[in-house]
């Protein structure tokens, strides 16, 4: 027995170490020493290229430096592959078993517009360490068969909180469960000064917790109300999928107005980003209710059930982008659902987010030349491209057309069966199951319409391949109108239309004369197709200087938009300054929802809370 526990010990790999220390991450930078285990002779090492959740080769390789490896004491000489930048090479000497690495991580300072992990993630007082930045892994190793041990100092009197078990902590220094390199790059860890814990959901296992980390004391504060909040939206996720696949989860709240503002799902924990007082202003608050449920959502979907195209060994090999419109469409949608059931929106102020998503579908022209299936896979083109133009290119909308979209497949099983059955069967069905610890069950497109076809019998591959496959110059309206409601447009915007634009630092009219204003410099940021404003020659990117002589603000030119008989705009473009006449007197239009008394108001049952 003794001789046989032996062999087994022999032959268990051994452990990847690694140590970050952040003494120095307050000035954003970043320190890590890793140890591998190592045979002599050529060795090639991987820094992460693919990273899960962000759609596309988004490592930030540029910002790694200082890089060192030793083996054996001695140092060793490393050249990058000519192909695979991403991939270093070295020579590992005689009686060498593993080699020594010492690296940089750069953090981008808060300008620029790098987005995800690679954008802006330090303040003097807070940070969010994601492991795929300063790890190396040996080529070709799988993800899940690596085991990692990992270390973290903190800077004096920070605190941290992650989805991570602490083995050990002492004076600043967390010493981590050993996990594999999988779940240790699908755990990213909040420190800051200013750090709390906050438990919600039910009481018992899995526990459930909100990290909230800001940039000062007074940002922690965390109302009652939105406490019970996320707690009711922890039980209508378990109502809805009928199981949880995690050990535990946390959702890490990052509030502050000097990093980059996004959310990125890991299957334990979500990694959301807010302004700073996003706890403490309604209309913050508001502007970021969806961000926390859409992220939860992809536990199941995206986490737990991953398109095969996206369920990667490694984080070298390219990642397929195609069934997108499943991944974040339906997550989207069932986000906004979840929002609604659980009151961090308001029924009005959910119906108000599905008028935003459909006239921003219906702004998007450039559905006239490129079908929903080529933006998802263009992913990785298209979250980098420049905002300006974006209605002629068409962005990333399968996350806004992707909740049309579902909401009309989830209205068509409602109508269909009569009430019986509805979208939160197939949810169950599908990403339900038994509950237990992270796994991953990838599927294609056969085995989401065969799931579909199970709860209503319908074509669903020709009811996709309709609207995904095919170009669609309208927008698919078809949900919110079975829904029993319909797209209109007031003169004032809704108070989610304002929280929108506030978020976005916009100035959003392109409903009435076709542009879309980056604030607050009044920059032109798009122009509609067959708008007034492009009818009448708007360049995009030129700045907006003056409405009919005078001085730009919001206020200005609403009041020449309610006055009707046409705008004079003064446009400066590259240094030149000229006036362009518009010819619109429609008044200002915002988009919102109207009761279709002719049909049964389904909208409200689906958004109608189902916990008990």
């Amino acid at each position: 027995m003794l001789a046989a526990l032996a062999a087994l010990a022999l032959a268990a790999p051994a452990e990847m170490e690694i140590q970050v220390d952040l003494a120095q991450a307050p000035r954003r930078l970043v320190r890590a020493t890793l140890s591998l285990p190592a045979a002599p002779g050529p060795l090639a090492l991987s820094y992460p290229r693919w990273i899960p959740g962000e759609h596309g080769p988004t490592g930030p390789i540029a910002d790694l430096a200082g890089l060192r490896l030793t083996a054996a004491g001695k140092p060793l000489a490393w050249r990058r592959d000519d192909v695979d930048l991403y991939t270093i090479r070295t020579q590992v000497p005689r009686g060498a078993s593993r080699v020594e690495v010492s690296l940089e991580m750069l953090a981008p300072p808060p300008s620029g517009d790098r987005g995800f992990s690679q954008g802006s993630s330090w303040t003097p007082q807070l940070g969010v360490l994601s492991w795929n930045q300063v790890v190396l892994v040996p080529a070709g190793a799988a993800a899940r068969d690596v085991r990692v041990r990992a270390r973290l100092a903190l800077p004096p009197g920070w605190r941290w909180g992650s989805a991570l078990l602490a083995e050990g902590e002492r004076d600043g220094r967390v010493d981590f469960a050993p996990v594999s390199l999988e779940e240790l790059v699908d755990s990213p860890v909040l420190v800051g000064a200013h750090l709390r814990q906050v438990p919600i959901g039910p009481a018992g296992e899995p526990s459930h917790a909100l990290v909230v980390a800001a940039d000062s004391e007074e940002a922690l504060a965390v109302p009652e109300a939105f406490r019970e909040k996320l707690s009711r939206l922890v039980a209508e996720a378990q109502a809805l999928f009928g199981a949880r696949h995690y050990a535990r989860y946390r959702f890490l709240l990052t509030l502050s107005d000097h990093v980059a503002h996004f959310g990125l799902e890991h299957h334990q924990s979500s990694d959301d980003r807010a302004p700073e007082r996003s706890l403490l202003d309604p209309e913050k608050t508001l502007a970021f209710s969806g961000l926390l449920p859409h992220e939860y959502v992809h536990s199941w979907n995206g986490k737990y059930r991953r398109p095969r195209g996206l369920a990667t060994p490694d984080y070298q090999q390219p990642m397929k982008d195609s069934l997108l419109w499943v991944y974040e469409g339906l997550t989207t949608y069932l986000g906004e659902v979840l929002a609604a059931r659980s009151g961090l929106r308001s029924p009005e102020e959910a119906r108000d987010a599905a008028a935003w998503e459909a006239h921003q579908m219906e702004a998007s022209r450039g559905r006239w030349w490129r079908p929903l299936a080529d933006t998802a896979t263009a992913a990785s083109i298209l979250y980098d491209a420049r905002d300006e133009d974006a209605s002629r290119r068409r962005g990333v909308d399968f996350y806004d057309e992707g909740f049309l979209l579902w909401l009309e497949a989830d209205a068509r099983i409602r109508e269909r069966s009569g009430g019986t059955r509805s979208l939160d069967d197939f949810c169950r069905a599908f990403f339900g199951g038994a509950s237990g610890p992270p796994e991953v069950r990838p599927y294609d497109l056969g085995d989401l319409v065969a799931a579909l076809a199970a709860v209503e019998p319908l074509d669903w591959r020709g009811f996709f391949r309709e609207r995904i496959d095919e170009v669609r110059p309208e927008p698919p309206l078809g949900g919110i109108r079975a829904a029993g409601w319909k797209l209109a447009y007031g003169p004032k915007p809704t108070p989610f239309a304002r929280a929108e634009q506030d978020r976005h630092r916009t100035l959003d009219q392109t409903a009435s004369l076709g542009i879309l204003l980056a604030m607050p410099e009044g920059k032109v940021q798009d122009v509609l197709p067959g708008s007034p404003a492009d009818r009448a020659g708007l360049p995009s990117a030129s700045r907006l200087v003056a409405v009919n002589g005078r001085k730009f603000t919001p206020e200005v030119l609403a009041a020449a938009l309610s006055g009707g008989g046409g705008l004079d705009l003064l446009v400066e473009d590259a240094g030149f300054f000229r006036t362009l006449r518009v010819a619109y007197s429609g008044g200002p239009r915002y988009p919102l929802l109207e009761r279709d008394p002719s049909r049964p108001d389904l909208l409200s049952a689906i958004f109608a809370p189902r916990a008990r």
